[in-house]
């Protein structure tokens, strides 16, 4: 990957859906060359997707709930249950397992907190859970899809 790449990368990831001309003007390359760079990037996964973000909040999905899990054993017959369980609830946007305190970090969007409850009542339904522990974002100060590229 070279100075070319990042630079598309980055003009991507601000707005995947200019065209490749625009794109090639914006990092100095004529558009077949950049088109070719673009589609090498897909073949190698570097570029997974290209998407639309959305306003959750003028969709009325106001409350980001970040949700820690301990578990009660690891074994990988529990890890694809648990993953199996996770792919089924629309509302988790991000499942991390972490080192530390805790197993598990996730983040969690609803509307609201009866929302919340209705979640939280089938989250604690997933076998081998310990403890769960629900923290409510006051407030986002920065989101940002863009890697640090």
């Amino acid at each position: 990957m070279d100075d070319f790449d990042r630079r598309i990368l980055q003009v991507l990831q601000k707005d995947a859906a200019l065209s490749v001309a625009t794109i090639a003007e914006q990092v100095g390359l004529s558009s077949t060359p950049c088109w070719r760079r673009i589609q090498k990037l897909e073949a190698k996964g570097v570029i997974r997707g290209r998407v639309a973000l959305l306003d959750a909040e003028r969709l009325g999905l106001g409350l980001t709930v970040f949700v820690h899990l301990r578990i009660a054993r690891h074994g990988s017959d529990w890890l694809a249950d648990f993953t199996a369980a996770m792919m089924t609830m629309p509302e988790v946007l991000e499942v991390n397992r972490l080192a530390g305190n805790w197993d598990y970090l996730l983040r969690v969007l609803v509307a609201d907190m009866p929302a919340y409850d209705q979640f939280y009542k089938r989250l604690i339904q997933v076998e081998g859970l310990n403890d769960v522990s629900s923290s409510f974002s006051m407030e986002q100060i920065k989101y940002t899809t863009a890697l640090p590229i």
